[in-house]
Parts: structure tokens; C-alpha cells; sequence
């Protein structure tokens, strides 16, 4: 079964976590060093039904299909109620560990508020598609295009100059020069030059500069787009901080991909 088990796992690490299979050690290795070889199962003195490798897959399969736990559950031949302790005891551990620096002054980021609908109404409010859900502001920087921070869920009616603050994600910016859009206006965020009153559009000047902010900040974008392959991100029904997991987990694989 085991063998079986290790076969099923080259087979689906690339396809179910965007990651060539050394970079999945990587990443299983990082999680054992922050203590998932000694994460006690429910009952004590009782082991995991899966190992390491597997329960990190696991996870990694769940946010990017979004099956239900009865829909996983033969996937990897355990109970739900199993599949579900998996991912509520792991998922803080796949998650985006917390920067060793800060980015320096001549460093460029781009923050952005990132939506994701979610089923927990106490975290989210209605959103202009209809559906509730949470802003997460992201960070990201400029050169290597990775994720630096994922702030704290807020409700999607919260401005993004009030999530700059209160998600945290401000704290995380250090000294480097930092990109966003307009929506961002008084945070000491660079922003795009509006027109003046009666003006059509920017002076020349001003609208090269604008023109030269978005070819910057659409990296923001670009990181967006590939983190919303994982589905959990377009329908989340995690509890309590599971969406902010999620979200920090899955931020964890776009950097990993992007490493060599």
C-alpha cells in the first residue's frame, strides 16, 4: 500500500501543487523542520494513517481542487473526519513563514486587496458580485515577484486604505518604495497621477509615469491570477482563520515555484 501510496505521489505533486518534485521536498522538509514530524494525531499515543509527504499533499490537493473531504477521502484511503484533522492541523504549518527582513529602502513592493468569497459571514460582507467575501491585502515584490506577506481577512467592505493598515500588511512593507493603485491614496503609497479638474487626460509627464506604474504594479496582478489556480480561492468554505491558511499556504507554492 505504501508503494502504491509513493506512486500516486510523484504522479500528482506537479499536477496538484505546481511544484517539480525536489521543490516539494523542500517544502515537506520545511514543514518537518517546523514540526509536523511531531504533530500529535487526535488521540494520543495513535499515529498518522498517512505520512508527512502525504498529509502535505493532501492539503496541497484540497486547495487545489476544493473537493470535500468525502470526495478525498479514497484519494488517500482515510476516514473524512481524518482528511479534515489533516488540513486543520497543517495547514499553519504549509503557511507563508514570516519574513527573516524586511524589505530595505532601495527595494520595490506592490500591495494590492485580493477578494476571495468565503462561507463564513463573519469574517466577509456582501461584495459587489453578490457573494460575500474577504479582502486579503498581498504583498509582493517587484523584482522577484514573490509573495512577501499575506495580511490578516477583512471584510470586503473595508476600503483598501483601511486594510493597508488593519490587516497588517503595512508593518511588513519596511522601508521599500511602495506600488499600488489608487484606491490607496494617504497610506504614503505611490499611486497613479490623477487628471485635474477639466483635463481629459495626465500631462505627458505624468501620463508616461502612470504608463511605466502599471507595467510595475500589473505584477501584482500576474501573482493574483496564478494563486487563483488553486479554487479554494474563488469558493472558500474554511472557518475561522482557514481562509487566511489557505491563502498563506498557497502563496508559499507560488514562491517555491518560482525559486529554482
Amino acid at each position: 500500500m505504501k508503494e502504491t501510496r509513493s506512486a500516486q505521489r510523484t504522479v500528482f505533486v506537479e499536477v496538484f501543487t505546481g511544484l517539480r518534485p525536489a521543490q516539494f521536498r523542500r517544502w515537506v522538509q520545511a514543514v518537518r523542520i517546523r514540526g509536523g514530524h511531531a504533530l500529535a494525531p487526535s488521540r494520543p499515543g495513535r499515529p498518522w494513517a498517512l505520512d508527512l509527504e502525504d498529509r502535505v499533499l493532501l492539503v496541497a490537493m484540497y486547495y487545489r481542487t476544493n473537493l470535500t473531504m468525502r470526495q478525498l477521502m479514497p484519494l488517500f484511503g482515510v476516514s473524512p473526519a481524518a482528511v479534515g484533522r489533516i488540513i486543520d492541523r497543517h495547514s499553519p504549518l504549509l503557511a507563508l513563514a514570516r519574513a527573516r527582513r524586511k524589505p530595505k529602502a532601495h527595494e520595490v513592493v506592490i500591495v494590492d486587496g485580493m477578494l476571495v468569497p468565503t462561507r463564513y459571514r463573519t469574517v466577509a460582507a456582501s461584495s459587489k458580485n453578490y457573494r460575500y467575501s474577504v479582502n486579503l491585502q498581498v504583498l509582493v515584490h517587484a523584482d522577484t515577484r514573490m509573495v512577501l506577506a499575506v495580511g490578516r481577512p477583512l471584510p470586503r467592505n473595508r476600503n483598501d486604505c483601511s486594510a493597508f493598515r488593519e490587516s497588517g500588511i503595512d508593518g511588513a512593507c519596511g522601508k521599500a518604495t511602495v506600488l499600488a493603485d489608487g484606491g490607496y491614496q494617504g497610506t504614503g503609497a505611490l499611486i497613479p497621477h490623477r487628471r485635474k479638474a477639466g483635463q481629459d487626460r495626465p500631462e505627458d509627464r505624468k501620463d508616461d509615469h502612470n504608463a511605466s506604474h502599471r507595467r510595475v504594479r500589473a505584477r501584482v496582478e500576474h501573482a493574483f491570477a496564478r494563486m487563483k489556480n488553486w479554487k479554494i480561492l474563488r469558493d472558500c468554505r474554511r472557518h475561522g482563520a482557514g481562509v487566511y491558511w489557505a491563502a498563506s499556504g498557497i502563496a508559499r507554492m507560488h514562491n517555491l515555484a518560482l525559486s529554482q
